[in-house]
């Protein structure tokens, strides 16, 4: 630990090499409201194997395995995607204010979760590697899974605020450059479209008819992104011993935005045809990741119950309005180890969900201008910079060999306190422009969202058979 009057320290070359802000680890006197890292999640009073070249790491907890699929950032050196299609800092904060927008224009639907109680666990957990998307040109963060028979790798954006999985299919009439070729579903020996009158069609939230009477889907992202095309079934490969046969997804025909060269999305909503929810059955009802930190490192998915050790819970609330999301219940902020004065009715009159694809956390006005009072008031040794999109509290750390900051924590109910890694406070853009890595919703109503960079580092854990969300620190190593 470090004396209380010595600042943490983050070292600016190694801030600016990734295109978001990713500090190197440095301990400090967290309890004196210096910046700690490792992050901590308190509550408060393998075997290896390879599969086409994509390694993947085995756990044993429970008498169940875990085969943990790689997640990297798909702008960082890990991607398997290539760099030309990279996204400004603006182009990606933009997008990701069109998303905000979208979902909660959503309070408005009203459709209730999948009933996932019913599911058992009749197999072991599988553990996907995950990494960051940016080198894919995408601010979200992927992993490798194959899809047919004979299976082909694919790299695919994973979401939990999405419900229905697809990759780009031929003949692709409408479709965008992707890393790998195209997956061909005649060249699948397992690969079987729905017919529009199918039950299976019918779990979709919309569909309509083909002329060869096949069931079509189509979706439309919140920043305008947009897929269409035929849906149907094949085998979805995790890990080189574990598969879902007759795994129900979208072959994308016709696909425009921003989804840089990834191949397609996984979703794990809560909605029925999500993979969360049809991997239910053969895994359980629980899935977890963790994000790295950095683009040159890497995280996992993990489908099941996987290391479940230094993890802490909060309750899952479902939300009638928004039928894909993961709500909890935010209830105060720290700064520098001190509690904000926000009153909880600020934190319940919005409500809270956790999401993997929106990048910034959104807090209410109130609770977003008390965190950056508190926040600015602690950085007054920095110039200030011009604003970046949607960030308003920025600095100019030019000269500057090191920065520190101070604390910041997300307190939830049951007590589960989430202390922000270096990465999850600033947005490093440059060295002239780095800033709080938070924003402000417009009104007192809409939902806050707790984004990916707050979410760096942590074992982020979906039980929904349990009905809690759980948050372990120190999890990507």
């Amino acid at each position: 630990m470090q004396e209380k009057d010595v600042p943490p320290i983050a070292t600016l070359p190694a801030l600016l090499k990734a295109p978001f802000s990713y500090f190197p680890n440095h301990s400090s006197a967290a309890n004196h409201g210096l910046m700690s890292h490792p992050p901590m999640a308190t509550r408060s009073s393998s075997p290896l194997g390879s599969w086409r070249g994509q390694s993947f790491r085995s756990a044993y907890v429970l008498g169940y395995s875990s085969s943990r699929l790689q997640v990297v950032h798909g702008h960082g050196p890990c991607s398997p995607l290539t760099d030309d299609q990279k996204l400004s800092h603006r182009e990606l904060l933009d997008g990701d204010r069109e998303r905000v927008l979208s979902i909660q224009r959503q309070m408005s639907a009203a459709t209730a979760p999948v009933d996932v109680e019913k599911f058992g666990r009749e197999s072991r957990p599988v553990n996907i590697p995950a990494r960051t998307g940016s080198s894919l040109g995408t601010g979200n963060y992927v992993v490798t899974v194959g899809f047919g028979t004979p299976g082909r790798k694919f790299s695919v954006i994973f979401d939990t605020g999405s419900d229905l999985s697809w990759i780009q299919c031929a003949p692709c009439n409408d479709c965008y450059a992707q890393e790998e070729p195209v997956f061909d579903p005649e060249a699948s020996s397992t690969y079987a479209a729905f017919l529009c009158n199918s039950t299976d069609c019918g779990r979709l939230y919309s569909n309509s008819c083909s002329t060869d009477n096949r069931c079509r889907y189509s979706v439309q992202y919140g920043d305008q992104s947009e897929t269409e095309g035929t849906f149907g079934r094949d085998v979805l490969t995790l890990s080189p011993s574990s598969a879902l046969p007759g795994f129900l997804f979208g072959c994308g025909e016709a696909n425009r935005g921003l989804f840089g060269r990834a191949a397609g999305l996984l979703g794990l909503g809560r909605g029925s045809v999500s993979l969360a929810s049809q991997a239910a059955r053969k895994y359980g009802a629980v899935f977890s990741y963790c994000l790295p930190s950095r683009s040159s490192e890497t995280g996992y998915l993990t489908i099941g119950r996987g290391i479940s050790s230094n993890v802490s819970y909060t309750r899952m609330r479902s939300v009638r309005g928004l039928l894909s999301f993961y709500f909890a219940d935010l209830v105060a902020i720290k700064v520098g180890g001190k509690q904000l004065s926000i009153q909880k009715a600020v934190f319940r009159r919005a409500g809270t969900l956790i999401d993997s694809g929106t990048v910034i956390t959104r807090l209410p006005p109130a609770a977003y201008a008390a965190l950056r009072t508190a926040f600015r008031g602690q950085m007054g040794q920095y110039e200030a910079a011009p604003a970046l999109s949607i960030l308003d509290t920025c600095y100019n750390f030019t000269g500057y060999d090191r920065v520190s900051v101070p604390t910041v924590a997300l307190v939830f109910a049951s007590r589960t306190e989430v202390q922000m890694a270096f990465s999850g406070i600033l947005y490093v853009a440059s060295a002239a422009q780095a800033c709080l890595a938070f924003a402000g919703n417009e009104r007192a109503e809409d939902v806050a969202i707790v984004g990916n960079m707050q979410q760096k580092t942590y074992n982020v854990v979906y039980d929904m058979a349990g009905k809690k969300i759980g948050f372990g620190a120190q999890a990507c190593g």
